[in-house]
């Protein structure tokens, strides 16, 4: 596998990852900045889950999955296909996404608040009609705790189930991470978010009950999920990241999104993959750089 990404280009292949999800080739955007401002540690710390998740090079698979998941639930679809450039700008959706879930993950609680406050601007434009799984309409809205309960469900299932499955979780952090990650939702306007892997399997249960189905803009909006405007190269590791990303989805998820099941193969293929590119950005990022910085700072003030 190193021979292969090395004769594609592997330096390439790690700018190009750098650029795609943060928006810079360095991985360092000017939003990195605000990891550097406040005086204190945030909301979680080098010492925690949050931090040895987030910092894992495993969120590039948790990413795509969650990107996945999100799409099983009706409203959050329509909302993205509405309120979104997921089609004319989808590395740009991508990059304000990690954004929030960088600075919140490292960040001070006054870069978090300010975080906060942009993404609450956006949510508050992000409202419409969307038809259900028995296509009646309802309204949705994105700073509805219903539905930021199913994103933050989303995201904190996909982070944590690819870190595990990809053999990163050798602690089993799972608990501590999703009481931990609950906090990331209170300044959205959540305060109800599972503290637990029994909470949080319990909530998704609830979902796929009475919420997750299909509707006419699922395919579209998963087909581009699936294969989005990269280039050859870029598709080629996409793919590969994808397979093992739709390898931790279980039923009735591949079904409402019109999956195959893959093999539990991806995973191992894709280890090489993340470790090789780990090796080639560095094993931890530029914000985290900042971050530990800024807490460095602070603990010699002290």
């Amino acid at each position: 596998m190193h021979k292969i990404v090395a004769l594609l280009g592997g330096k390439r292949a790690a700018d190009s990852f750098r650029k795609t999800v943060s928006g810079d080739a360095s991985g360092a955007p000017a939003w990195s900045a605000q990891m550097a401002i406040g005086d204190d540690i945030g909301y979680f710390g080098p010492g925690s889950a949050v931090w040895q998740v987030h910092g894992c090079i495993s969120t590039i698979v948790g990413g795509i999955r969650a990107l996945l998941m999100q799409a099983a639930h009706p409203a959050a679809l329509t909302g993205v296909a509405e309120h979104s450039q997921y089609d004319s700008d989808p590395l740009g959706r991508l990059e304000r996404t990690t954004r929030w879930l960088t600075i919140t993950s490292f960040g001070s609680t006054e870069a978090i608040e300010r975080e906060a406050g942009r993404v609450n601007e956006i949510h508050k434009r992000v409202v419409g009609n969307y038809p259900d799984g028995k296509n009646e309409v309802r309204p949705y809205a994105a700073s509805d705790p219903r539905y930021l309960l199913w994103v933050h469900c989303a995201f904190t299932d996909s982070f944590l189930r690819t870190y595990q499955e990809l053999g990163y979780d050798t602690d089993g952090v799972g608990d501590q991470y999703i009481r931990e990650w609950s906090q990331s939702a209170k300044p959205l306007g959540l305060n109800s978010a599972p503290q637990s892997m029994r909470e949080l399997d319990a909530e998704t249960a609830r979902f796929v009950k009475d919420e997750v189905a299909a509707i006419a803009m699922t395919p579209p909006i998963v087909r581009f999920i699936l294969a989005p405007p990269f280039s050859k190269g870029g598709l080629f590791f996409y793919a590969i990241l994808r397979n093992a990303a739709i390898a931790t989805i279980d039923e009735p998820f591949l079904t409402v999104l019109g999956l195959k099941p893959k093999s539990k193969s991806w995973l191992k293929v894709s280890r090489v993959l993340l470790d090789f590119l780990s090796y080639m950005l560095g094993h931890e990022s530029p914000s985290q750089r900042i971050a530990r910085e800024r807490i460095k700072r602070i603990e010699l003030a002290a």
